[in-house]
């Protein structure tokens, strides 16, 4: 069974960092494609980005440049560095596989 834990969200003020991590079981973290979307309120689904089982990456505009998403296959954890945060970047962060989510992280970016 596919299991997958968000963790690491909270308050932060504009320009700061946050780490998000996912937690993974039930399957090898490496042979699929991870990825990061999110939800903020009101609005619909938001991908961030991906990792692929090369190591490849993809990200949105948005994400590009400030958003890092990589993994520790040791660890089945997948993470998200968050850096210089906006206002806008707040939402609940889900980690996603096949279209299977955890329950989310939720980040608020507020001064």
């Amino acid at each position: 069974e596919v299991q997958l834990v968000e963790s690491g969200g909270g308050l932060v003020q504009p320009g700061g960092s946050l780490r998000l991590s996912c937690a993974a079981s039930g399957f090898r973290l490496s042979d699929d494609v991870m990825s990061w979307v999110r939800q903020a309120p009101g609005k619909g689904l938001e991908w961030v980005s991906s990792i692929y089982r090369s190591g490849t990456t993809s990200y949105a505009e948005s994400a590009k440049g400030r958003f890092t998403i990589s993994r520790d296959n040791a660890k089945s954890t997948l993470y998200l560095q968050l850096t210089s945060l906006k206002t806008e970047d707040s939402a609940m962060y889900y980690c996603s596989k096949d279209g299977s989510r955890g329950q989310g992280t939720q980040v608020t970016v507020s001064s």
